[in-house]
C-alpha cells in the first residue's frame, strides 16, 4: 500500500488530489494550516478508499516547517512514495505597492518549502528506486506576468527546478513532474485577488480534470504536464514570441483593478 503526502490539502487541487489518490487505495498524509478542513477531507478520503489517513496541521511558509514535517512523518514511521507539493498562493497588484512581508511569505511557501520537501523526501525514494513527486507550478511559469510578478516568478522556478531534478533522477525509478495548470476554479482566485482577470469562462478547467491528467502523466514518467490544449498552445507559443509582447499580453489580462 503506497502512501501519498499532499500539501495544501485542505481545499482546491490539494483536496482533489486527496480524493483521487484515495480512490486508488493509497494511504494519505494531509498537510495544511486548517486542521478542521483537513479532518473533513480525511473523513471523505477514508470513505473513498484510503485505509489510513494522517492529518498534520502545519504552516509550511514558516522557517523550519518543512524539516519539522519530515521529522513528524519519520516519527510516525510513514514511508512516503508520492509527494504532492501543492501548497502555495499568489498575490495581485503593482509590485512596488505590495507589502514586502507578503511577497517574501509567497516566496517562502511557493519555493523554499517546495525545495525543502523535495530534498527531504527524494533521498529515500531514490534509495528504494521508486517514488513520485508532483510539484504544482502554473502556466504563469512560461512568461513574465505583470501585476502577479512574484507569483509567476516562483512558478517559473518550480518548473525549471522540477525539470532539472527529473533529469538527475532519470533511471532511478523516481518521477519528478511539474504540473502546469491554467485557470482552474478553486479558492486561489479569491486568495490572490484575481477574480476580475480577463480570462474567458471557457478557459477555466475544473480541479477534477486537472488532477486526473496530472496523475496519468506522472504514471507515464512525464516531467511536465500542461493541462488543456489551449494552455499547451499558449505555453508553447510563448517560446517563439518576443518576451516584451508576451509580458504586455499577460499584464493586460491580469491588470484588473490593480492600477
Amino acid at each position: 500500500m503506497a502512501t501519498a503526502l499532499i500539501t495544501g490539502a485542505s481545499s482546491g487541487l490539494g483536496e482533489e488530489f486527496a480524493r483521487q489518490l484515495a480512490r486508488e487505495n493509497n494511504d494519505l498524509v494531509l498537510v495544511a494550516r486548517r486542521e478542521d478542513r483537513l479532518k473533513a477531507v480525511a473523513a471523505e478520503a477514508l470513505k473513498l478508499g484510503a485505509s489510513k489517513v494522517e492529518v498534520i496541521a502545519s504552516d509550511l511558509g514558516q522557517p523550519d516547517a518543512a524539516v519539522k514535517l519530515h521529522q513528524e512523518v519519520g516519527r510516525r514511521s510513514i514511508e512516503i512514495e508520492c509527494l504532492v507539493n501543492n501548497a502555495g498562493f499568489g498575490t495581485h497588484g503593482i509590485f512596488h505597492k505590495m507589502p514586502l512581508e507578503r511577497e517574501i511569505e509567497e516566496i517562502d511557501l511557493n519555493i523554499t518549502a517546495l525545495v525543502s520537501l523535495t530534498r527531504l523526501f527524494i533521498d529515500s525514494m531514490v534509495a528504494r528506486r521508486r517514488g513520485t513527486i508532483i510539484n504544482v507550478a502554473s502556466t504563469a511559469a512560461f512568461q513574465p506576468v505583470p501585476y502577479m510578478a512574484t507569483y509567476a516568478a516562483t512558478k517559473a522556478f518550480v518548473l525549471n527546478f522540477s525539470e532539472a531534478v527529473a533529469l538527475e533522477v532519470k533511471g532511478a525509478g523516481v518521477t519528478v513532474m511539474a504540473l502546469c495548470p491554467g485557470p482552474t476554479r478553486t479558492e486561489f482566485q479569491g486568495t490572490a485577488g484575481v477574480e476580475t482577470s480577463s480570462f474567458p469562462s471557457f478557459a477555466y478547467m475544473d480541479a477534477k480534470t486537472v488532477v486526473a491528467q496530472a496523475l496519468a502523466s506522472a504514471k507515464r514518467g512525464k516531467s511536465v504536464r500542461i493541462n488543456g490544449i489551449l494552455n499547451q498552445v499558449m505555453a508553447q507559443s510563448n517560446r517563439f514570441s518576443p518576451r516584451a509582447i508576451t509580458a504586455r499580453i499577460a499584464g493586460a489580462m491580469f491588470k484588473g483593478d490593480a492600477a
